[in-house]
This record gives structure tokens, C-alpha cells and sequence, in this order.
């Protein structure tokens, strides 16, 4: 499933981290890219080995990996650090799959989840939409500064070319206690559905019906 996180960063620490990612160093992005991907990859990625790369892991990270929405759509087990991509006129990155397991060495990590956290506003630059490609067909998406978009990595999607500004963003990926998107989809409809039974219906057998088939699922479909 597709989801998106409004208002995952605060204001102040949008200011942080662009003044961050103002003085940062930035690399060639084919450089962390795959072989397939690195023939449609064309941005640039800030230097890994930064200074103020674990500060601005624990503005980005530390609001994604502790929001509940975040929690509920991935059902996180491990959590990549970060890309942190700039675009610039004439670049984009075209269509692909992320690769699906990253790492290196004996840190392997299967991707699963795919998460990309918008760091300029969508008037500071044009063009630049992340577009998914899935059953519905395409979906483009340019959210506000601060928020969100969590897809399954198994999706076609690429970022359009941007024609004018900067388009900064942050992309990390998550391996699932849920490998199956399905079964990650049920639980997170069948969670909402629970939750709104307990704040309108608490003490109805409905209620309790509900709330242990989901905990039911979850014992059957968590690998932690």
C-alpha cells in the first residue's frame, strides 16, 4: 500500500536541517547505486562521511522510526540510514525497482518498505514528482516539506526530471516483520477499523472480535 506522513518534521527542524544541507558535501548518486539502477540515476547524495550526518539522522529518522503511522504501514524491523539526494535542473531517475537487498557484507537487509521524506516545498522546484506505478496506474506525488510517502520497494516508480530549483529529500528503506504487502495492507486497514470500535464501541462484542483477530494475525504473520 501507498501512505503518506503529513507533518512528520517540525518547522524548526526543517530550518536545521536544510541550513544542514546547505553546507553539506555532496557525491554522484551512481556512486551508491546498483548496476541496473545506475544507468537511470542522475543526483547527486551527501557524503555519508559528513559531520552532520547523525544530526541530521535524529531530526529525519528519529521522527519517521517513532511516528505511529510510520509503525503501523511497515511494521519495521530494521531501518536503513538514509540518502539524503539533491536534484538540480536536468537531473531525475528513471524508472527502476529498488534493489531488493542492500548492505554490505554480513549487514544485508532485505528492502521491503520504501520511504521517501520531502525536504523542500513543492514551489521551490518544478517538475521532481516521485510517481509509483502500480494497479491504479500512475501516482504522482510532490507533498509539502516535512512529510512523507511509504510504498512497497517491489514497486515500478521513478522521479520525473526537475526543470527548475532544488528538490532535497531524504530516502530510506525498511525490512518488514511483514514480508507480504498484502498481509501488511490487512493489518494496517484491520488496525483502524480496531481502533475505532475501541474509541466508539469499547465494551461491544463486535469490539472484542475484532481486536482479537488482529492480535490473532499479527502472532500469525510477525517474523521478529
Amino acid at each position: 500500500m501507498l501512505a503518506t506522513i503529513e507533518h512528520l518534521i517540525s518547522a524548526k527542524n526543517l530550518t536545521e536541517i536544510r541550513r544542514l544541507l546547505d553546507r553539506a558535501s555532496f557525491v554522484d548518486g551512481k556512486l551508491s547505486a546498483g548496476s541496473v539502477a545506475r544507468r537511470v540515476k542522475n543526483n547527486r547524495e551527501m557524503d555519508p562521511r559528513s559531520a552532520d550526518f547523525n544530526a541530521l539522522n535524529e531530526m529525519v529518522m528519529g521522527n519517521l522510526v517513532r511516528h505511529p503511522k510510520y509503525k503501523a504501514v511497515a511494521w519495521p524491523k530494521r531501518v536503513a540510514a538514509p540518502f539524503y539526494a539533491r536534484y538540480e535542473p536536468g537531473m531525475e531517475y528513471g524508472e527502476h525497482v529498488d534493489d531488493p537487498v542492500m548492505g554490505q557484507g554480513q549487514d544485508l537487509y532485505r528492502t521491503d518498505v520504501s520511504t521517501t521524506v520531502f525536504l523542500s516545498e513543492p514551489d521551490e522546484y518544478e517538475g521532481g514528482e516521485l510517481v509509483i506505478i502500480d494497479t491504479y496506474g500512475e501516482q504522482r506525488i510532490k507533498l509539502a516539506a516535512g512529510s512523507a510517502v511509504v510504498y512497497p520497494s517491489h514497486s515500478r516508480h521513478f522521479v520525473a526530471p526537475v526543470t527548475e530549483g532544488v528538490r532535497l529529500v531524504a530516502v530510506t528503506w525498511a525490512q518488514s516483520t511483514v514480508r507480504d504487502p498484502s498481509k501488511r495492507e490487512m493489518l494496517y486497514e484491520l488496525n483502524l477499523a480496531r481502533e475505532q470500535l475501541f474509541r466508539e464501541l469499547p465494551d461491544a462484542e463486535a469490539t472484542r472480535k475484532v481486536a482479537a483477530t488482529f492480535n490473532n494475525l499479527v502472532r500469525r504473520w510477525v517474523d521478529i
